[in-house]
């Protein structure tokens, strides 16, 4: 089907790429006219404008929007809206916060235009991978638009439906819908305030076995352990094994000691939110606090587990510290 990828930084442009592939008909537009030059010669349709991107658009239309979270995501849908007509659909891909999308999914709804929020997992190994796609808002934009959320997704990955599952659920495909409007975005807030969790578990696990020999230890229970072998032994048989832990893995073995990473750790947004959600629920959530709060204390002092986390966060995500 027809559909307009708007962003195509490092997720946006593979996932047109990942399009174009299983033969959908993409027309792109980014800020940056070569960005657009590169999808234009793969076969996708370059514009200079959302104006012109609405233009080349069959009714009804979709656009899927794939930039930064918060005023920018603002001002595309915005923008984008003015274009659109009665019927036509526009997808936010990022990282929005799902207040935001019931806000904005009730003021398109007025004009008649879908909105959708749709959670995307997969980072810049999701053109081979595949997107974990989490989606809410009205049923029928999203039934109207499942060949393309089944193209973006995994697929079955060989993965069988866990045990007790009557089979059958696009969950086993890797894409879902979640619910009304903000639902899908509310689903992937949480996910990344547990991702937030497991790689604060993993860093901390690492720093223990390389601060290991230290010599304030007993000299006989000093242990000089090799944590590029023992990460890529977990990743044989171990219950801890994880995407995380590959990328640990490979971080580790190009470099033991992780020197090529300050430890400065960003925070993207969805772990503060997901800790607001707990409050406003009145949950416990202990382990996602905390390793909300490692992430603020890194930027004042930093330790090997914040390397690690560093180097996890560029593995799966592209992210870069600041000043590098």
């Amino acid at each position: 089907m027809q559909i307009a990828m708007v962003g195509l930084g490092r997720m946006g442009a593979n996932m047109a790429r990942r399009l174009l592939r299983d033969g959908h008909d993409c027309v792109v537009y980014d800020r940056d006219p070569d960005a657009v030059a590169r999808l234009v010669a793969e076969g996708a349709t370059g514009v200079a404008s959302l104006a012109d991107l609405a233009g080349k658009l069959r009714p009804p239309r979709a656009a899927w929007i794939m930039v930064p979270s918060g005023e920018i995501t603002e001002n595309a849908v915005r923008e984008l809206a003015s274009h659109f007509a009665p019927g036509d659909v526009i997808v936010d891909g990022g990282n929005s916060y799902f207040k935001d999308d019931v806000r904005r999914a009730g003021g398109l709804r007025e004009r008649g235009i879908h909105y959708l929020d749709a959670g995307t997992s997969g980072g810049v190994w999701g053109l081979e991978r595949g997107y974990c796609l989490m989606v809410g808002g009205d049923r029928a934009a999203y039934d109207r638009l499942e060949p393309v959320f089944l193209s973006l997704a995994p697929g079955g990955s060989g993965i069988p439906p866990s045990p007790g599952r009557t089979p059958g659920s696009s969950a086993e495909q890797g894409y879902l819908y979640c619910g009304p409007s903000g639902a899908g975005h509310f689903a992937k807030m949480v996910h990344n305030g547990i991702e937030y969790g497991l790689m604060q578990a993993y860093a901390e696990g690492f720093d223990i076995l390389k601060n290991a020999n230290a010599e304030s230890l007993p000299a006989d229970q000093r242990y000089d352990l090799n944590l590029a072998d023992l990460t890529e032994l977990w990743r044989r048989g171990s219950v801890v094994t994880s995407w995380l832990l590959d990328l640990s893995a490979e971080a580790l073995a190009r470099n033991p000691d992780l020197s090529n990473y300050s430890g400065f750790v960003q925070d993207s947004g969805e772990g503060r939110w997901t800790v607001q959600a707990a409050i406003d629920e009145a949950v416990p959530a202990e382990v996602l606090t905390a390793a909300l709060f490692a992430r603020f204390r890194s930027r004042q002092q930093h330790t090997f587990a914040e390397k690690a986390l560093s180097a996890m966060r560029q593995g799966f995500g592209g992210h870069v510290e600041p000043g590098k």
